[in-house]
């Protein structure tokens, strides 16, 4: 498998016989010049112009974080997650239908139509390289052999909780189209997927009825200690007979999200972190994961009807109880002009039909 280099804004994966076997890409609303401002002359990337970057004074320690991250109990509540046999005959008696369903973290199962969509899968034990990383607390809802039929992949960034390599390695489907930022393809050339598309921010593709805007998160990419912010990231809005569905990345607050409002919005239905935010006391809050109460707020901007909480009851990667980012969500809705019923919370395995959120 090989990468086709063009001048346009379009980036294929190519089979070795040189048959393009990606989707057609329409044409970019690219809302910047031909040299974008997330380019960097390094061939790095950086988030949107006005995105809030890390505060130097802010100190990271690792000690510091695994001495406090002992401190913290885990009291999973008896209804958090649902048995896998009950999530696996769901998906059986809703394959008829629209519907979304949480996996775990920031992986769901979107069925759209004809088109069954996987975001950002996390299967393994450990959100790190081998057995290294932090451990879930959790498992996913189902096992990764017994996924649906899946047609469209979404990834938005590299980093392990988002990127499984060993979920890319054993993935059951490999026909599914894959979706992935600039630079990222390669997880997936290398592991035999036979439809990869790499994206920059406001391309667009459609796949089946389904059409996708890749659009910009303020987040970064790591994954060793010499690659920082050399794949890009970013978040899909995903375009279904007349509803709007915005998949973010991992995201902090920007104003970049009341631009994407104003071009692009109201949107139906936002999923959106609302986990790994609370660092004391190394440092109050994530630069590059929102708040609940941000999540909030990027709703508004975006124009969201209705908002789900994601990226939470999963694995510890922050120092906030892990079940206090559903409560303060629901909590603050109001405040934003929610209601608790808009601010949404899925148990893990839960699956609801569309028609029930837009």
């Amino acid at each position: 498998m090989k990468k086709i280099k063009s001048t346009s804004r379009r980036r294929f994966i190519q089979n070795t016989a040189g048959v393009a076997i990606a989707a057609s890409v329409l044409p970019s609303l690219n809302l910047y010049a031909a040299n974008p401002y997330h380019h960097l002359a390094d061939g790095t990337f950086r988030n949107p112009e006005g995105s809030p970057v890390r505060d130097s004074k802010k100190k990271w320690s690792y000690l510091t974080f695994y001495q406090e991250k002992k401190k913290i109990k885990i009291n999973i509540p008896k209804d958090h997650v649902i048995p896998s046999q009950q999530v696996l005959k769901k998906i059986n008696d809703f394959k008829n239908k629209d519907y979304i369903g949480w996996i775990g973290h920031a992986t769901f199962l979107i069925k759209l139509g004809s088109t069954t969509i996987i975001t950002d899968p996390l299967f393994s034990k450990n959100a790190g390289p081998i057995t290294l990383g932090p451990e879930r607390y959790v498992d996913a809802a189902i096992p990764l052999q017994s996924l649906p039929k899946i047609d469209l992949f979404l990834q938005t960034h590299n980093h392990y909780d988002h990127l499984d390599l060993s979920a890319i390695e054993k993935f059951p489907h490999k026909n599914a189209k894959v979706l992935a930022p600039l630079k990222v393809g390669s997880y997936f050339t290398s592991n035999k997927f036979n439809y990869v598309q790499e994206m920059d921010w406001y391309d667009q593709t459609t796949v089946g009825d389904v059409k996708i805007t890749f659009l910009p998160s303020v987040h970064w990419s790591k994954r060793s200690l010499a690659d920082t912010n050399k794949t890009l990231w970013g978040s899909y809005l995903i375009e279904y007979k007349g509803k709007k569905l915005f998949f973010s990345c991992d995201t902090g607050y920007g104003d970049i999200y009341k631009k994407i409002g104003q071009q692009f919005g109201p949107i139906d239905l936002l999923f959106i972190n609302i986990g790994a935010y609370d660092f004391r006391p190394m440092f109050e809050k994530s630069t590059f994961h929102t708040t609940p109460e941000e999540a909030l707020q990027i709703g508004k901007d975006i124009k969201a009807k209705k908002i789900i909480g994601m990226h939470w009851g999963t694995i510890i990667l922050s120092l906030e109880d892990p079940f206090e980012p559903p409560a303060r969500f629901k909590n603050s809705a109001k405040q934003y002009g929610y209601t608790r019923e808009q601010a949404v919370t899925f148990k893990i395995g839960e699956l609801k039909k569309l028609t029930e959120l837009v």
